[in-house]
């Protein structure tokens, strides 16, 4: 339900954001270090730091206003 909408942000903010999916039963111990306790979780880091974090579904515009108004506020 969540992938498609990350998938157009995505290509929305090419060359701007990197998406990674992380597979939380494989990776177990990623999930855990970043505290993922629920599916979907969306975590926004930059430079390696979390800098936000979305737990459920958010439409489109909902997710790009969030990641644009973190592109908007980082040095490129």
């Amino acid at each position: 339900m969540v992938a498609p909408v990350v998938e157009q942000v995505a290509a929305k903010r090419a060359g701007r954001l990197k998406v990674v999916k992380v597979n939380v039963d494989i990776a177990q111990q990623t999930a855990g270090r970043y505290q993922a306790m629920s599916i979907p979780t969306l975590l926004l880091l930059s430079k390696g730091h979390l800098v936000d974090r979305i737990v459920g579904a958010l439409p489109e515009e909902a997710l790009l206003g969030r990641v644009d108004a973190l592109l908007g506020g980082m040095a490129t």
